[in-house]
């Protein structure tokens, strides 16, 4: 099977790559390769390769920025999804949309079903819920693609939370996080692994849900990821001094573009579909990307 991975130099792309199966033919394109904004380069670049199956990995999310980037963030995370789709649809072949718990307005306190509606409340959960909304439409029920939503992504490579707050830890002897924004932490290691076993079903020919929630088990706030963080460092002797972490609430923390405070997806019926494996908890999940072989502190 000819798989088309976007995005393969972001943290997600890399571990895609990391983690892919045997008998997979891989091909791999960043913004180097083609211009994803341009639906000419898109349709070019796809008939070129003719790939069995596109997993659409790119994606602006630097969340604070596209609220001053909205037409770039747009292009990217709202036409680039609609160009594959069109694309996919047109050649038959399968596509992978890779979201977001960012289109939801986390006003809720229960985890978000798949068919929820969305409501983001950034620039950027908007360009996030567009790009599925133009997926849907294209794609329609056909068992030809799905979107597979997720949050709080964390891997060793890339930027993300965890990189940061490590940095932080090493560099300061106190800082402070924000305790009242809920999530389901995700690694990228273990959604790689998410998505493979879907493609595998896929290539099976079994049913997929037109709409995906994948994160780790188990619910965190940024602070108790980061009080993790910090055990499973001085345990691994990553860090060797040990900085005061405290609580703050997010309005202490203001940012241009506005946060879901309760981000739980609920993963039930992604992960009960044959053949997936349960997800490991994200405490678990998150030592994994912190050893030091994994290349975190590259």
């Amino acid at each position: 099977m000819k798989v088309l991975i976007t995005g393969s130099k972001g943290q997600l792309g890399q571990a895609l790559i990391e983690k892919k199966p045997e008998n997979i033919d891989l091909i791999l394109s960043s913004r180097d390769t083609f211009d994803l904004t341009s639906k000419k380069e898109c349709d070019f670049f796809i008939k070129k390769i003719k790939p069995d199956l596109i997993l659409n990995a790119a994606a602006y999310t630097a969340v604070d920025k596209a609220e001053s980037e909205q037409d770039l963030a747009y292009k990217i995370n709202a036409l680039a999804p609609r160009y594959f789709a069109e694309i996919a649809n047109e050649l038959g072949i399968k596509l992978i949309q890779i979201s977001t718990d960012f289109v939801f307005d986390g006003k809720q306190n229960y985890p978000y079903k798949p068919e929820q509606e969305r409501r983001p409340l950034s620039v950027y959960g908007y360009t996030k819920a567009c790009g599925e909304e133009f997926v849907e439409r294209i794609i329609g029920n056909s068992n030809d693609g799905t979107i597979i939503r997720t949050s709080w992504l964390m891997g060793p490579v890339g930027k993300n939370f965890a990189r940061t707050i490590l940095n932080l830890l090493s560099e300061r002897d106190q800082i402070k996080i924000v305790s009242d924004q809920v999530g389901g932490p995700t690694t990228t290691y273990s959604l790689a692994e998410y998505c493979w076993q879907i493609i595998s079903l896929f290539k099976k020919n079994i049913l997929v849900p037109n709409i995906l929630h994948y994160t780790n088990s188990g619910i965190a706030s940024w602070y108790d990821i980061s009080i993790a963080i910090q055990e499973i460092c001085l345990d691994l002797e990553l860090l060797e001094n040990n900085c005061d972490i405290f609580p703050i609430k997010a309005i202490e923390y203001p940012t241009p573009a506005i946060r879901p405070s309760y981000s739980v997806l609920d993963c039930t019926t992604s992960t009960n579909l044959p053949s997936i494996a349960s997800s490991s908890h994200w405490r678990n999940a998150l030592k994994k990307i912190l050893l030091p072989n994994s290349n975190f502190i590259a």
